[in-house]
């Protein structure tokens, strides 16, 4: 993997749809904290699709996207629901587990919402396919992408409003390395 080619494919895809991402972005935000999460999971698979088919195609991405993909409701909400028992389990029994299995599930269930929308698979086979793509050599271009990930992601968060433009550009970085991985032979 040359991080630098889906670092300039990422950043060149945000400033050529920086309009319409960040109103994208802004509305998922509200609408996940108007829901109190429970609307997160379904309008983040909608809005990663929308970024995705952006990336690929040139599409704009448009706020009715964030809901097109409402069929993933119930399956993403038990999803979340049984990831946030697992990781109240590990902070229960201490906080160095429940780190643990955030990492852990960060980490298998990268791909989770693109395989989801784009390849069209269900929970289980999504989440076996995001291990496989997540652990498929070589496994340490997967852990950068991860790290490169949470990074944006928390540096936007922990400044305000500066994740309406971290959210979509980890994004756009993130599914440059998605689609590279996707189609990469597991031989390679």
């Amino acid at each position: 993997m040359d991080l630098k080619v889906h670092l300039e494919k990422g950043w060149g895809s945000f400033l050529q749809f920086i309009g319409p991402a960040l109103l994208l972005t802004f509305v998922q935000i509200v609408v996940s904290i108007f829901s109190l999460g429970i609307l997160a999971p379904v309008t983040a698979a909608g809005y990663f699709q929308s970024l995705l088919l952006a990336q690929r195609e040139g599409r704009t991405p448009v706020v009715k996207d964030l809901f097109a993909h409402m069929s993933l409701f119930l399956p993403l909400l038990a999803f979340g629901f049984v990831s946030f028992l697992a990781v109240a389990l590990g902070f229960v029994l201490l906080v160095l587990p429940g780190f643990g299995v955030m990492i852990f599930i960060v980490f298998a269930c990268l791909y989770l919402l693109p395989l989801m929308t784009d390849q069209k698979l269900g929970l289980i086979d999504a989440i076996k396919e995001s291990w496989n793509m997540a652990v498929k050599d070589p496994i340490a271009d997967h852990i950068i992408i991860t790290i490169v990930y949470i990074a944006i992601i928390s540096i936007g968060g922990s400044l305000p409003l500066v994740i309406l433009l971290a959210q979509p550009l980890a994004t756009f970085i993130l599914l440059s390395f998605y689609d590279e991985r996707l189609n990469k032979p597991a031989a390679e």
